[in-house]
Formats: structure tokens, sequence, C-alpha cells
């Protein structure tokens, strides 16, 4: 005899193709059905629906919230908005994000630290607290800037234009390099661009860390910021997992079990070694923004008003390699970014990251990787 496969609901109140690729792959692993009725895009709830188990993520209105309490099935929730719920709660782990981009940071010698958020959701709260924990406890002190929608008097702010001009006069004023850990995708991108509007360099002078969110694609089609990759496949994958053993008759985790970020993905908004040395600073900014052209240590050493040797010593001194070596670093590490993410041919790869031709790309990218490029690509798409 045939067993029925599980009917499983998929009950979101919000939208991840990530979350949902999760879902999907565990579910068939085991063979379940996906109810038709699932609310994703349309947020109709169907009333009615009888099956085995819900996956739900209910940090939003009022209404799911009660349907999915209707049905009295095994339920995982993917927020933890509604901690009461008597439901297994499988959320990301906000701590470890915090924890992750303040060692990003360091790592490239900044010491001038802001939080930037918008609200006080949980998982923004988590974030900046976690991020200015672990600041604290390496010696370091951080701003944590959040924007109130309402004045003292309690009164709605013009949104847009007072928070413009807030977020703005801040930067200004705050002494450089400054590292914005940015709460979500959208403040990134926020931050990124009044940047580029009112000339303050990106990332010399403010090195900008989001979340690698769905919103972070709003504006930065080209993915220029650094973003962390929460995990949102494994996520939706583990739910799914302890939905089945709470449907076979298992206890639900009485505790919420969080998911830890993949890491942090390192793009331009990042880039930066913090130095105090003003000729390195000129060079590494002349490289950053130069690095698509076939530029030499020559045109890099007349940017940065030294002669070729000064430059080499102080580059050896304050980086840590020759400036050669950087601008090699600086043009495969974009590379190994547009193989991973875009579908562009590894030709046009190789002009847009600065090499004249195919073979000199070629031979640059396996001497650093170890790999070819085609390698490399199949490799970072490999489940």
């Amino acid at each position: 005899m045939t067993k029925r496969p599980k009917n499983v609901l998929v009950a979101l109140g919000w939208y991840d193709h990530r979350l949902l690729r999760g879902i999907a792959a565990y579910a068939m692993e085991h063979h379940w059905h996906l109810a038709a009725h699932s609310i994703i895009h349309e947020k109709v709830i169907p009333w009615g629906w009888s099956g085995d188990g819900v996956l739900a993520w209910l940090a939003s209105g009022d209404d799911l919230v009660q349907f999915v309490l209707s049905v009295k099935k095994p339920t995982v929730d993917f927020s933890l908005r509604r901690p009461h719920l008597p439901f297994a709660h499988v959320v990301q782990d906000h701590a470890k994000t915090g924890e992750l981009v303040a060692e990003h940071f360091l790592e490239r010698g900044l010491r001038r630290f802001c939080f930037y958020s918008d609200s006080e959701n949980w998982s923004q709260v988590e974030r900046g607290e976690s991020f200015i924990h672990e600041l604290a406890r390496r010696g370091h002190e951080c701003i944590w800037l959040r924007w109130e929608t309402q004045d003292s008097q309690g009164a709605t702010q013009n949104t847009w234009l007072r928070r413009r001009d807030w977020l703005l006069a801040f930067l200004k004023k705050s002494p450089k390099p400054l590292a914005v850990f940015a709460a979500n995708g959208t403040l990134a991108v926020e931050v990124r661009e009044i940047c580029e509007a009112e000339g303050i360099h990106v990332p010399s002078q403010v090195a900008i860390v989001g979340i690698d969110d769905y919103l972070l694609s709003v504006g930065t089609a080209n993915k220029t910021i650094s973003g962390v990759d929460t995990n949102l496949e494994r996520q939706g994958y583990e739910g799914a997992a302890i939905l089945d053993r709470m449907m076979r008759g298992e206890k639900r985790p009485v505790k919420p079990v969080r998911i830890p970020p993949a890491g942090v993905i390192p793009r331009m908004s990042s880039d930066i070694l913090s130095v105090e040395h003003e000729g390195v600073v000129l060079a590494l900014r002349y490289i950053a923004e130069n690095f698509t052209d076939p530029i030499g240590v020559d045109e890099v050493a007349e940017a940065a008003c030294m002669s070729r040797r000064g430059l080499h010593q102080a580059f050896c001194e304050h980086v840590g390699c020759p400036p050669g070596e950087k601008i090699r670093s600086t043009r495969i590490q974009a590379a190994k970014q547009m193989l991973s993410e875009t579908d562009d041919k590894i030709e046009n790869i190789a002009k847009r990251c600065g090499y004249a031709n195919l073979n000199t790309f070629f031979a640059a990218f396996r001497n650093v990787v170890g790999l070819t490029p085609a390698e490399f690509r199949k490799t970072a798409r490999s489940p």
C-alpha cells in the first residue's frame, strides 16, 4: 500500500525565494505535497484547509495568526515576533550576524563604528546589541544611530527628507574612516546613495555592510554593497525538517532554533584596509576606482603623488604587499564575485577586471585561486 504524502501548507506573511528553496528541497527529498492554497504571493487565507502541518511566518497580520491557530496542526514559525504562540520557532541567529560584521570590520583595521537602524524590530535590536557588544569586548566603542519616526512631541516626522538630512549630517561630521553596519539591505542602500550624492567616498571614508536580503537588489543591481548571507535556504530546510519530526509525533522544541549566517559577502563597499598614510590611502582609492582599466604601478604612484619606490615601501609597510600585488588581488576578487553571481561570459569578465586578453586573465586567476575561472564558477555554484 502506497503511503500518503504529507500535506503541508506554506503560510508566509513575507516572501523570499531562498527560504522557499530550502523548504522545497526538503519537500522533494521526503515526497511532501505542498498545498496548492499555500500563502506566498496572494495573501488569501484558505479557511477550511486541512492537512498535516504548517510552515509559517507570523510576524505580520493577526488574521493569518488566527487562521494558523485554528487549524490545530504542528506548526513551525520562521519568526519570533510572537514567541508566546504554541509553535516551534526556527529563526536567524541575529547575534551571530552582529559578531561576524564586527570581525569583518576589525580585520580591515577600522576603528570607528556605527550601527544604523530604523526600527525596534527584534531582529534589528539583536543585530545591533551583538555588534556593539562584540566591539566593546574587543575594546572599541560604537554609536547606535537610530532613526525615530516621531519627534520628541510625538508628531510624525517627514520621513524621507528629514531622515536624509539627519543621516547626511551625521556622516559628514563623523571622523573618518567610519564603518557603518546597516540593520538591513535597504538602509545600506540608503547610506551608499547619500555618500555618492554628497561626494563621501565609499569605502575609504565610509565602509558599509548591510544584510544581503531581498531588498538589497533595489537600486544596486551591480551588487556593490557587502552583505551578510543570512542562510535563509538552510533556515527553510531546517524548519521543514523540524516540522517533519513534529508530524511524526515528536514534541516541538521549547527554545527557538537559531540558524547561523553563512558569512559576510565582501563587496566594494567594505573593500578597505584602513591606514593612516595619506599616499597609501590615495593609492588604494585609485586602485578601487580604476582596476577595471589597464592600470599599472606607475599610474597608481602618480595618483598618490609618490615615487614608484616610495609607494612600494609604503605599501609593504602599511598594506603588507607591493602595489602591483594589490592591483592583482583587487581584480581577482572582483572576478570571483562576477563568476559567482552573474552569468556573464568569462571573456567579458576578464575585460571588466582590467585584463587586456583572456590568456593573461586565465594565468593570473589560476595562479592566485588554483582553479581556472570556469572551474571556480562551477565550484562556487555547486550546492
